[in-house]
């Protein structure tokens, strides 16, 4: 074992006793970053060319600041996006809403399919989308400067646009023109502040987190914005916390000229977003 494997596998401890969920991942990835080579390559990085700067890192994920923002760096899907200090990192629970988002997508058989992400954060949905659905056009929304700052460079050469605004508001030029809503907006009860982990809570920024005494007031605006968007036959997905199953597509209701909501698992098992149809006439 080399020195730079030695000093992952204390820090690996490390980073264990102080409740990192994943800490032979952070350690490595951490040793990775420091070194500039890939996880798997670690074996190969000299004794000599150990960076001390390493239990720098360390100690800030130690202290539960997210990985992500160490590093600079988030991966969604297929993509490696900036991410930092006020924005959103996206999470992998959020691939599974996307890998449904595109299947929807080319259910529809639409050339050249209209897609809004809503509360794009990083971007990560929008450009997800834009990079597997060949010949979409897609917009994507944000309200925080600071996000749009890692957006604006995140989206950079793709074909996503990018809109500075209210999601409960936005777009009113594409009213019943889009194919697809997808969203993954603050959802957190304001009562359940205390029970967020640190990563999220003390470092995501709170815009993107918490929306009222049940986490569901932005979703119920993201509902009217979708509905108003949406052409008949256009589908809206939206991300929520698990413990939200069956409650989201009840605010999708026939009534309010919804058809097919309906809720879904993630990869484990647990329900994690909601989709609904827009009725035809």
């Amino acid at each position: 074992m080399n020195l730079l494997l030695a000093e992952v596998a204390q820090a690996t401890q490390r980073l264990a006793d102080a409740g990192v969920p994943s800490p032979r991942f952070d350690a490595e990835e951490l040793a990775a970053f420091v070194h500039g080579v890939k996880r798997g390559e670690l074996h190969n990085v000299k004794d000599a060319d150990f960076d001390a700067r390493y239990w720098e890192a360390v100690a800030r994920r130690e202290a539960r600041e997210p990985l992500q923002h160490i590093t600079g760096r988030a991966f969604f899907r297929y993509l490696e996006l900036a991410v930092g200090p006020g924005v959103f990192v996206p999470r992998p629970e959020t691939e599974s809403v996307v890998g449904w988002a595109i299947d929807a997508v080319r259910a529809m058989d639409v050339v050249e399919p209209l897609i809004v992400d809503l509360c794009t954060g990083s971007g990560a949905i929008a450009l997800a989308l834009g990079q597997e659905v060949p010949r979409s056009r897609v917009h994507a929304v944000e309200l925080s400067e600071e996000a749009l700052r890692y957006a604006r460079k995140n989206v950079e050469g793709s074909r996503v646009v990018l809109h500075h605004g209210d999601a409960l508001t936005a777009l009113p030029e594409l009213d019943g023109q889009v194919d697809l809503v997808v969203s993954n907006p603050p959802y957190i009860p304001l009562t359940e502040w205390e029970y967020v982990a640190p990563e999220a809570r003390d470092h995501d920024p709170q815009l993107a987190l918490f929306s009222g005494e049940d986490g569901l007031d932005t979703i119920r605006g993201i509902e009217r914005t979708a509905h108003r968007l949406l052409r008949p036959g256009g589908v809206v997905v939206i991300e929520h916390a698990d413990t939200q199953g069956g409650q989201v597509p009840w605010i999708f209701t026939e009534e309010k000229g919804w058809a097919d909501a309906a809720d879904h698992p993630d990869l484990n098992n647990r329900p994690r977003f909601a989709t609904a149809r827009r009725a035809t006439p």
